[in-house]
Formats: C-alpha cells, structure tokens, sequence
C-alpha cells in the first residue's frame, strides 16, 4: 500500500465521524471511543440511561458503513439458538433423502447490537463468548466463520435492575472499552430537541466498506509504540492487582485486578486513538486517555470502597497519578 493510498484511506475516518455527527448531537468522547474499538478490532459495551441514543448511535454508525447490520433485543426468554443459529431438517426433492441443515442467526453480520444484554439469563449470554473471541460459532460440533469485520455493541441500563442478569467478569473481559455514555450538556440538549421534532430527517450515506475496515485494523498493528510505553502500560496494569501492587490506594480498595488482556487492551486502543488523530505512533496522552474506558470493568473495587463511594475510575485516576513516566516520553 502506498503513502498516497493510506491517506485516502484514513481520510474516510473524518468523514465517517461527520456522517454520525448529522444524527448524533454532542458525545464527542463516545463516539471516538466507539470508532477507536471498531479499528482495533474489538467489541464495545455502551451503558448509559435510557433516551441517549445508544441504540441510535450504533444504528447510525451501520447506516455510515456498507455493512450488514442486525439487532438484537435480549430479553428474559431468549434462547441461544436465537442469537447463533439452529439446524432444521430439510428433505432434497431430487433424491427424497433428509439432511440438517443449519440455518445461520443474527449473530452471523457485521455489526451485531446486543441491546440491553444484561436482560437476558448468563445462559444465553455466554453464547456470545465465543463469537466475540474467536469470531466463529460452534454447533452441532461444526464451526462457523463469522463474517469480517465482525464487530459487536452491546447496550445496558445502569438504573433499571428489576428483571437483569448482571454480566459476569468473564463475559466483561471480553469487550475491548466499556463505554460511558453521560447526559448532553445544555446547547447539546436544544440541538436535540430542535433536531428531532421537526420535519427535517437527515441523509446517511456509506462512507467506508468492510475491506477498508478490514484494512485500517491492519494499520493499527502497524503504529508504533516506543519500548518506555509498553513499560508504562505494564506497570499500570500489575499495579492493579492487590495481591502484588505496591500502591497502597490499590491494596485497600481492590478486590481483583486486571488480567494481561487489559494490557493489550490498552496498546491496541491507544494505537487505535493515534490512527484515528492521524499519527502512526503512540503517545503517553493515549494512553491516559484509554487506561479508563480499558480498566473499569476489568478493576473488582472491594466492599470498603464501595461504602466510600469509590469506583474502578477513580483506582485509575490514582494509579496514573503514581505511576510515572520519563520526561522524554511525556508528551
């Protein structure tokens, strides 16, 4: 690929954000972190309360792409044959014979909307845990390649727990960023307001394709990373882990810790960010910036932090206040 064929190519990230932006007012931190999971390849957990736009944002993001799009609405009762695909039996008119044949489900596209997972039992919730890591689906001891890219967003309430099967930290791990979504601020608000109740409907078009998508996530491996960051990171993520940690604030409100998948995480998301800002290599504002959406479902704060009101974000805030690094690299 040459220099000339990689600027057109990211110069379709800027003009994917605005197709977004003519539907989705404010959110500018949302929506890079969504963008930011899709080039590095992994699968996002949006929480937010209900009315700002989660499901919107992801359907917005499809109409944006020339992908397949399929949503799924988890609730109590659904099964997962539902979301991966079931065999049914079919009989070939020229021969007479039977034979199963396994009809795919909607997990088998592109971009997949899991809204409101947490509604459904951990049964049908760990029928994701192989799609989501290793991209294919197993039945009937067959598997199945998902499509590429194959890229996952998941939605959930944090209010609303009547009638919800909290996520377990396995199923937690899997997902690259988990994605806080805050209320607009006031002119967001009006925007809105004046946007959705009047006549006028804006126009997506497609901006990108799956190759290209394909393409870009191959980039992201390609940004470099200087020797001290990767230093950094695996510092940040040990020191999440109380059983080892030499920071104190870890030790007295950490139950558990992040795994080396944080820490991957973190890389792969920090590339992502300097691709999407049109740099090839990674700073120390990267990731400060991604150590928050990486660490705060992979960070178990314990009781006594929880009666002090204290958050895995907060455990990060300390831990990049701590941990140091050279004044060559911070930039």
């Amino acid at each position: 690929m040459t220099e000339q064929d990689i600027q057109h190519l990211l110069g379709k990230l800027p003009q994917l954000k605005q197709e977004i932006q003519k539907i989705i007012v404010g959110q500018e931190e949302v929506l890079d972190e969504v963008l930011i999971t899709l080039l590095a390849g992994g699968h996002g957990l949006l929480e937010g309360v209900p009315g700002l736009a989660k499901t919107l944002l992801v359907r917005t993001l499809s109409s944006a792409m020339d992908l397949n799009f399929r949503r799924i609405q988890f609730t109590p009762d659904l099964m997962p044959t539902d979301i991966l695909g079931t065999e049914v039996l079919e009989e070939d008119h020229a021969t007479g014979k039977r034979f199963f044949k396994f009809n795919e489900g909607p997990i088998f596209s592109n971009i997949v909307l899991a809204d409101e997972i947490n509604r459904t039992p951990p049964k049908t919730q760990a029928a994701l845990l192989e799609a989501m890591q290793e991209h294919e689906v197993t039945y009937a001891g067959k598997t199945y390649t998902l499509p590429k890219p194959f890229f996952l967003l998941a939605t959930q309430n944090p209010i609303e727990q009547a009638g919800t099967y909290p996520l377990p930290e396995a199923q937690l791990d899997r997902f690259l960023l988990y994605i806080r979504i805050k209320y607009p601020t006031e002119q967001e608000e009006l925007n809105i307001l004046s946007n959705t109740t009047g006549t006028k409907t804006a126009a997506i078009r497609a901006v990108i394709t799956g190759e290209e998508v394909v393409t870009l996530r191959q980039l992201v491996r390609e940004v470099s990373i200087s020797q001290e960051l990767l230093q950094f990171v695996s510092q940040i993520v040990r020191a999440t882990r109380p059983d080892t940690s030499s920071v104190d604030y870890v030790k007295q409100y950490v139950r558990w810790g992040a795994g080396p998948r944080a820490g991957q995480a973190l890389i792969l998301t920090a590339k992502a960010r300097a691709l999407l800002h049109g740099r090839f290599a990674v700073t120390a504002a990267d990731i400060h910036t991604m150590a928050y959406p990486v660490l705060r479902h992979r960070v178990l704060v314990s009781f006594a932090a929880e009666a002090e009101h204290i958050t895995p974000d907060n455990v990060v805030e300390k831990l990049l206040q701590v941990i140091q690094l050279p004044k060559a690299v911070l930039v």
